[in-house]
């Protein structure tokens, strides 16, 4: 591990001040918890001008109720995201993918921003810094190629948060506060598959809060699979929600993680009104390996990982169908 790289630190009172400190300083990052951040700068993977603390912000850090919907600021800690009543109540499957990441102390300190805007990784760049410069720079950082791909021109290292596939199946929003004001955009888009560049957010922008839906009838589900059980990113992650009409799906969304450079929703259309039965698991599971694009971007081989993927996927539907999860 380097030295942290000498920066100015800002604690701003309030987002709008937040922003105007990032315009005025290009190579600016915002910082909550710093479990994802301050651990890469310790790698020597990133040199900022100055770090933004968001933690002095107390709208940041609130779960409100706006109508039908819940507000969940991007400083709540995923440790009280999975003890918060309304969390619990509404959206127990949020708690349980909060509960997944990393460790206790680990939770206390991150937050729900920083594990949705978490950097994507790769055996090849999440390597101490004298590694990388003797196995050669790779195009995520400093270098000009692949280290997976080599032939290719974009970066394959892959996204491996818990809670953004849940809160995608879920229909959630994020809000972006930015130079130009805020903006709405669903959590699926805001990601993109780069893994390079895997966040849509525009230059000076800040994930500000998530709002949830009403659950509309769905039950949701999240399932990883992972070296150790505790502490370990997912190595292939499945959120899924369903809702049943009797003896036919009316509704069915499922998203899949650590698979690929940004977490993404599988298309699941074909499946709208028909019995969940072994051809529809059979037609989930091919769904499933078109979208993933799997690599070797971990410690583990791509083909168990795709395995598990589809597994997880079948089981998780199978005991939705059956009622066995609230």
């Amino acid at each position: 591990m380097n030295l942290l790289p000498d920066f100015r630190c800002h604690r701003p009172a309030t987002l709008e001040e937040a922003v105007r400190l990032k315009a005025g300083a290009a190579d600016a990052r915002f910082v909550a918890g710093g479990t994802d951040l301050l651990v890469n700068l310790r790698r020597g993977l990133g040199e900022p001008t100055d770090l933004i603390d968001l933690t002095a912000i107390a709208d940041l850090a609130a779960v409100r109720r706006e109508g039908d919907a819940l507000w969940i600021g991007a400083a709540v800690t995923l440790a009280g995201l999975a003890r918060h009543p309304d969390i619990l109540a509404g959206y127990p499957t949020v708690a349980e993918a909060a509960l997944a990441v990393a460790g206790p102390t680990h939770r206390t300190a991150a937050t729900l921003g920083g594990n949705l805007c978490q950097d994507t990784r790769c055996v090849f760049y999440n390597q101490s810094e004298w590694w990388r410069e003797g196995n050669g720079w790779c195009l995520k950082y400093r270098g000009d190629k692949c280290h997976v791909v080599v032939k290719s021109d974009r970066c394959y290292a892959t996204y491996h948060g818990d809670v953004a596939p849940v809160l995608m199946v879920l229909d959630a929003e994020a809000v972006l506060a930015g130079p130009g004001g805020a903006r709405r955009i669903k959590v699926a888009d805001l990601y993109r598959e780069d893994g390079a560049g895997h966040l849509a957010l525009e230059p000076g922008e800040a994930l500000a809060a998530v709002v949830l839906p009403p659950p509309g009838g769905r039950r949701a589900a999240y399932a990883k699979a992972r070296i150790r059980d505790a502490i370990d990113f997912p190595l292939a992650g499945v959120a899924v929600a369903l809702r049943r009409n009797g003896d036919a799906i009316g509704d069915l969304k499922v998203a899949i993680t650590g698979t690929n450079s940004a977490p993404l929703l599988a298309d699941t259309s074909s499946l709208i009104g028909r019995a969940w039965d072994k051809d529809a698991a059979a037609a989930l599971a091919l769904a499933l390996r078109k979208k993933s694009n799997l690599l070797r971007t971990t410690v583990t081989g791509p083909k168990y990982r795709r395995r598990a993927m589809q597994a997880m996927a079948r089981q998780l539907v199978d005991r939705l169908w059956a009622g066995s999860i609230a």
